[in-house]
Parts: C-alpha cells; structure tokens; sequence
C-alpha cells in the first residue's frame, strides 16, 4: 500500500509499513517495562556515582567531570574536555578507590573525552 504526500514542487509517493502501532499504556504494561526500568536504574546508578566521585574532587575538576559508570568492571569517567581529562587521569586511583567504596565493582579505571 502507497501513501501519497503531496509537496508543492511534486506529488511524492511514501510506501507504508505493516509496522502495529503499539500504545504506550500497551508497550509499559509488556516485558518492555523490565528493559525500561533497567535503563532508568543504570541511569540512576550513573548519577549516584558521579555524584559521589564529584565530591572527592576539588571544585572546579568537579565540574569537568560529566559522568561516571562501571562497565565490565572498569570505572569510565567522562571529562568535558581533553585538559580536565588529564588532571582526572591523575586522580584516577583514588577515584577508583571511591568509587568501590561506594559498592561500584571497579578494578581499573579509564578517563574518555565526552563529545
């Protein structure tokens, strides 16, 4: 099935996809809902321990900090720039340190430049 769309320099044909057009009251009350939560709670650990880490750190490195997560037992830290991501490096240690006191399952760290 084509849907026609009509522009004022042409008349253009979009085809339809058989896609269902699922609500979102539907998608919540699904398995989806687990995926979803998941998310959310991986995004709320992401913030608490930024947090955390942020505290450790003298103001304005504090600030350069964007974020702070474990991923396969590695601590990530994000730096807003490729300057406050070498002062970071420095503090890695004991960031690391921080960060397992704070139950994060980290046994190396890594600083990347967020984008």
């Amino acid at each position: 099935m084509m849907i026609p769309v009509t522009s004022l320099a042409k008349k253009t044909v979009i085809p339809s996809h058989s896609m269902p057009i699922v609500s979102l009251e539907n998608l919540l009350k699904s398995g989806a809902s687990s995926r979803l939560d998941k998310v959310v709670q991986t995004a709320k650990d992401t913030e608490a321990l930024t947090a955390t880490l942020k505290k450790r750190l003298e103001s304005e490195l504090a600030e350069s900090l964007v974020a702070a997560t474990v991923r396969d037992n590695e601590l990530v830290l994000l730096a807003s720039s490729s300057a406050w991501a070498a002062r970071l490096r420095f503090e890695s240690d004991e960031l690391l340190k921080a960060a397992n006191a704070s139950g994060a399952a980290a046994s190396s760290c890594r600083v990347r430049v967020a984008r």
